[in-house]
């Protein structure tokens, strides 16, 4: 059997077309084809000739290989295969890093009487197993072999990454004795994930009380990691990749979800080198990062504390100010057992941004800490690039007799209303405020940025009438967001349905654009965040979400360089910078 398996698979070589890098490699031996069609082609878009059969283009080796190979798989509806300047990029992009790249090209225009996906997941489990035989020959490892992807080629992916186990065709050799499966996958813009968008966008956009995920997506036990992008204003709908996302917790497969607002589809890609070129640079760093949390390029870095990054200050020491928030003896739901909430600014000598970051951290509403991990080196950053920041102490332990979160919110509303009343006199806008708070703090940042509206406490003097708004929040791992985690970790980890946003969220008229970053294995479970996007995009809030394959809470505590855990600072400041901050 093996020496038979052998001799297919040289038979399967014996296809190729050209002999070095460069090659063309048919994926089907001659008459063999499953449901060919005289009216599909295989081919990209700037092919001047058009073939029929389906290929592997094989890119020039890496320089230095890493021992990975990346599939690339272009979208194009299922009617053509048309990101030519996508898979060019990809090439350079990924080759740079020592992988070996292949273009996949697949059957188009979609089949006639089968489901528009079926020939093309047909030639995509051929040249997986294509692949996989070529790897000792081309030297990357066989079970290292991933696949980055746009639009459909994404639903394709997808496809490929969740059920290799079942069949999408009859065997035609011995090399359908080859595994099909792939090690991970990197998804642009999933397309007709959701039933109500199956052929086309989505025309509830994915978001209907009755949406559901696409039926074809098996979710075997071969499911491979995967890292999703999608914008949030995207026709083929970004649900398609927060369902892919949430299938892929319940079965605790490690996976990406970075999801951006106010993008369509492809943002990343239109215009290389002009508008877009920093998203596609950021993209493509995000993908790098997440191969690299996953160890498919090697082993990670050794983890740093992120306290002994960020050590200098940066504010000018002569407008650093401290103050309690409440006159005194007129603090409402006072309890002796509680701290003394007080915030303290800390503004730049060189402003270049008008807007201030409040920032808190979390300890379950049992304590917290402003000089923390959580608070110190996000402050320190944001000196440095000149803009101000306010950080709070507020009020804890846990009142006694009252919601967990109630002292703390009085003190939030109180916070802002402090620091919009002092803005202009210390020549800043006091209509441009954020705030941002991890874990229990990410809860009481909830409760700021979408119950603005709702009174925390009754008037304790004139600053009361100020408004407490703010323009948008930061939610760093936030807690007890979901009815399956009111005051504890998350019991069903956020993913059945049965688990809800919590009451306390009014998200009101006034709800702020978020940004939310959290570890995909936090048990206070990253589905709290998710969650909270897919309320905002369906009241038409735009809000970027990121989650951190393989990381728990406080994630940032120490982390690798080279991942995103190291480097999610920069995720928040890209969002402050998208038509909020500047």
């Amino acid at each position: 059997m093996k020496n038979k398996i052998v001799m297919s698979l040289l038979g399967a070589r014996a296809l190729i077309l050209g002999a070095e890098a460069g090659e063309r490699v048919k994926i089907w031996p001659e008459g063999l084809m499953p449901n060919a069609s005289p009216h599909q082609i295989a081919a990209m878009t700037d092919e001047k000739v058009k073939g029929r059969d389906p290929y592997l283009e094989w890119f020039d080796p890496p320089a230095k290989p890493n021992g990975t190979c990346m599939i690339l798989i272009s979208g194009g509806s299922y009617e053509v295969c048309c990101d030519v300047d996508l898979i060019k990029m990809w090439n350079e992009r990924f080759t740079a890093i020592g992988c070996q790249c292949v273009n996949f090209v697949y059957r188009t225009p979609r089949p006639k009487n089968l489901e528009i996906w079926r020939t093309a997941w047909q030639d995509g489990q051929r040249a997986v197993r294509l692949v996989r035989s070529e790897a000792k020959k081309r030297g990357f490892d066989p079970e290292k072999i991933g696949t980055m992807s746009m639009s459909a080629g994404s639903h394709l992916a997808t496809l490929l990454a969740t059920s290799a186990l079942t069949p999408a065709y009859n065997a035609v050799d011995m090399l359908d004795k080859v595994p099909c499966h792939i090690n991970w996958a990197i998804t642009g813009a999933i397309a007709y994930g959701v039933d109500d968008g199956l052929l086309g966008a989505n025309e509830r956009g994915g978001q209907a009380i009755d949406a559901k995920i696409a039926k074809c997506f098996k979710f075997d036990n071969k499911t491979a990691p995967m890292c999703m992008f999608h914008g949030g204003i995207d026709i083929y709908s970004p649900t398609a990749s927060t369902l892919v996302y949430r299938e892929l917790r319940k079965r605790n497969i490690p996976a990406e979800l970075h999801l951006f607002a106010d993008r369509n589809h492809g943002f990343w890609g239109w215009n290389p080198g002009k508008e877009n070129s920093t998203a596609y640079d950021n993209w493509f760093n995000q993908a790098q990062e997440f191969m690299v949390q996953m160890g498919f390029l090697g082993k990670t870095e050794k983890s740093v504390k992120l306290m002994d990054r960020y050590q200098k200050d940066f504010h000018d020491l002569s407008k650093f100010s401290k103050e309690e928030i409440w006159p005194k003896g007129k603090a409402p739901y006072f309890q002796e057992h509680q701290c003394v909430p007080y915030i303290e600014w800390y503004i730049p000598s060189n402003l270049t941004t008008k807007s201030i970051q409040i920032i808190y951290s979390g300890g379950a509403y049992w304590g917290n800490d402003p000089y923390g991990f959580e608070v110190a080196p996000f402050r320190r950053y944001l000196n440095e690039k000149g803009m101000a920041v306010v950080t709070l102490k507020y009020r804890t332990p846990r009142p006694k007799g009252l919601a967990k979160h109630t002292s703390a919110w009085a003190d939030l509303q109180r916070c802002i209303r402090i620091v919009r009343s002092q803005a202009k006199e210390r020549g800043l806008n006091p209509d441009r405020i954020g705030i941002m708070g991890s874990s229990a703090g990410g809860h009481l940042t909830l409760m700021g940025a979408t119950s603005s509206r709702s009174r925390a406490y009754w008037y304790v003097d004139k600053l009361d009438s100020i408004k407490c708004n703010v323009q948008w929040a930061v939610g760093i791992y936030p807690a007890y967001a979901l009815t399956d985690g009111i005051d504890m970790n998350n019991t069903t980890g956020g993913n059945d349905d049965s688990a809800r946003l919590v009451p306390e969220f009014a998200f009101d008229p006034d709800t702020c654009p978020m940004v939310f970053i959290h570890g995909d294995a936090d048990k206070w479970a990253a589905m709290n965040s998710v969650k909270t996007w897919e309320q905002m995009r369906r009241m038409g809030i735009q809000c970027d979400l990121h989650t951190l394959a393989k990381r728990n809470h406080c994630f940032q505590i120490e982390a690798a360089p080279g991942t995103g855990s190291w480097n999610w600072m920069e995720r928040i400041w890209e969002f402050m910078n998208h038509k909020r901050v500047r």
